[in-house]
């Protein structure tokens, strides 16, 4: 069982920056890919970052790449997605996800890839 809190969303303005945390308590032995996803009103819920279980390889969907950075700390159990120039085309739903199966080492780009969703973390900008 794979519980899963995201923190960090809010209301800022076009060119702000926001710093997502998702933390995670796991009674699954070891570490686990793990990724960030949207979904905006309307819209696919879609991947943002993914990264693999020991931080050595990431996943930037093209939209976010230079601007989101995804980075984990499993000392403290802990994914952070850090958002730089937001921008209106960001405001969604952001969800942090645990893949608790076997895994090749790299990270996962797929919803279907992932076991566990936490409950989302809202963020919107203004323009």
């Amino acid at each position: 069982q794979v519980q899963l809190e995201e923190s960090g969303g809010g209301l800022v303005q076009a060119g702000d920056s926001l710093r997502l945390s998702c933390v995670y308590s796991a009674r699954t032995f070891g570490i686990y890919p793990m990724g960030w996803f949207r979904q905006a009103p309307g819209k696919e819920r879609e991947i943002v970052s993914a990264i693999n279980w020991n931080g050595g390889r990431t996943y930037y969907a093209d939209f976010v790449k230079g601007r989101f950075t995804i980075s984990r700390d499993d000392a403290k159990k802990t994914l952070t997605l850090q958002m730089n120039n937001l921008q209106p085309e960001d405001t969604a739903v952001y969800y942090c996800v645990f893949r608790a199966r076997e895994h090749s080492g790299d990270y996962y780009s797929q919803k279907e890839d992932y076991d566990y969703w936490g409950q989302g973390t809202q963020v919107t900008v203004s323009s």
